[in-house]
């Protein structure tokens, strides 16, 4: 790959402004993926913050066996970085799994691609990444390109694929589904969708980025269908040796006041439920890092830490370990995939009555966007938070969802959906 790196200071023009002008120029490309952390901390970090295209016409990937597809892309990917989406169905590859329920956004159970042009940004400078020799045109092309008038209105009328009432019959089943035995935790997603939506996707992430900013947020567009994502919490990463999962388990909303945000705080840290949710699949995660780690390093580094974003915060557990040397970086992604933070425990029986209670496919909700760097190592989210789009049936999706445990109170569990969507529904309702 070719590159060149240049200061915003001596092209007389604001990180921000280059961001957006080259957000819009990508859209010409048939293939997008962007990667945001907002510079928000994070333990660990957030996303490497990427804008990657390629032209090339969208390969359906992810037939007979989708991570053998993957991990020869990733054994081919040379000086190029490798852009990568899991949809949550491939779990139907890894375990005797299945899914029946209809598919209207229609994403690929998995898909690739080397970005012909990539760009890295930084607080003071940005790269531009070039197959070929094409870097000035490229530059000189972003920053030409005009940028859109005020926002226009993206209004939907978004609807519940489950009433209220139907609901709380649903989360009464999973309880006794508990008490009989089958399972100790299970994360219920409910789905909120609009038919005959016409908008413009990057506006729409514009106005989620800046209404939710988190630090594994992005933008995806494969052909026609698109993800804009807010999602705050991290699936896998490899740094080196080491790999790192961070499950997200246990939310409350902020406070309006100073005090009430320290009150609200202080709640959700002390809430035994969310405690007994978090440390069930902070041990699921240990056991998933465990086939893919050397004996005794799988540990917990941080517990039930607390993490404030504009919206809400948020309880999440930081487990680490050490790859094996004779485990493939694709084989330690689907040892833990998909996350237990959006399964429930035991994982396989989770899975099974995930498929009971739910109503659509999950598509790329709940599944991971992420990206394999030159160097080896990689960084992928739990795609929530998230908006799924498909241009040609003009059908617009978002899940959101809680872990349901014997101790769950449906109206509090339907509230906390309803939290989680806010955003989301801010931004379709204006």
């Amino acid at each position: 790959m070719f590159s060149q790196s240049y200061f915003y200071d001596q092209l007389k023009i604001s990180a921000a402004d280059v961001k957006a002008k080259a957000l819009h120029w990508a859209d010409q490309f048939r293939q997008i993926a962007f990667y945001e952390n907002n510079q928000i901390p994070y333990k660990y970090e957030g996303f490497v913050n990427i804008l990657a295209v390629s032209n090339e016409q969208t390969k359906i990937s992810g037939l007979a066996d989708a991570f053998s597809q993957l991990k020869t892309a990733v054994q081919n990917q040379g000086d190029n970085m490798l852009c990568t989406f899991l949809s949550y169905d491939l779990k139907n590859q890894i375990e005797s799994l299945s899914s029946q329920h209809p598919d209207f956004i229609q994403f690929p159970l998995i898909h690739y691609f080397q970005p012909k042009i990539y760009l890295h940004f930084h607080p003071n400078h940005f790269q531009i990444f070039c197959r070929e020799n094409t870097i000035p045109t490229t530059l000189e092309q972003i920053l030409a390109y005009p940028l859109p008038p005020a926002f226009t209105s993206s209004k939907a009328l978004v609807q519940p694929r489950v009433s209220k009432p139907e609901y709380m019959k649903t989360i009464a089943g999973i309880r006794n589904d508990i008490l009989n035995g089958e399972m100790y935790e299970m994360n219920y997603c409910l789905e909120f969708y609009a038919e005959e939506v016409q908008l413009k996707p990057l506006q729409v992430y514009f106005k989620l980025n800046h209404i939710s900013p988190m630090p594994f947020a992005g933008f995806v567009k494969l052909e026609n269908k698109y993800l804009m994502s807010a999602s705050p919490e991290r699936f896998l990463k490899k740094m080196g040796s080491k790999l790192i999962s961070q499950p997200i388990k246990g939310t409350i909303r902020r406070g309006a006041t100073l005090e009430q945000d320290q009150q609200l705080r202080e709640k959700l840290r002390t809430d035994e439920k969310e405690i007994a949710e978090n440390m069930m699949i902070m041990d699921l995660v240990r056991n998933d890092l465990s086939k893919s780690c050397a004996i005794g390093s799988v540990q917990v580094e941080e517990m039930f830490g607390i993490y404030g974003f504009q919206q809400v915060f948020q309880m999440i557990t930081t487990v680490i370990g050490q790859l094996k040397p004779n485990c493939h970086p694709v084989d330690a992604l689907k040892n833990a995939f998909p996350m237990g933070s959006m399964t429930g425990a035991p994982k396989i029986r989770a899975m099974q009555l995930i498929e009971q209670y739910e109503k659509t496919k999950r598509g790329l909700y709940s599944g991971s966007m992420g990206y394999f760097l030159p160097n080896g190592d990689f960084d992928f989210n739990v795609v929530i938070r998230s908006l799924q789009y498909n241009a040609v049936n003009k059908y617009l999706s978002f899940m959101v969802g809680g872990a349901i445990t014997y101790d769950s109170d449906p109206e509090q569990e339907y509230q906390e959906c309803l939290l989680k969507a806010e955003a989301i529904l801010k931004i379709l309702q204006k």
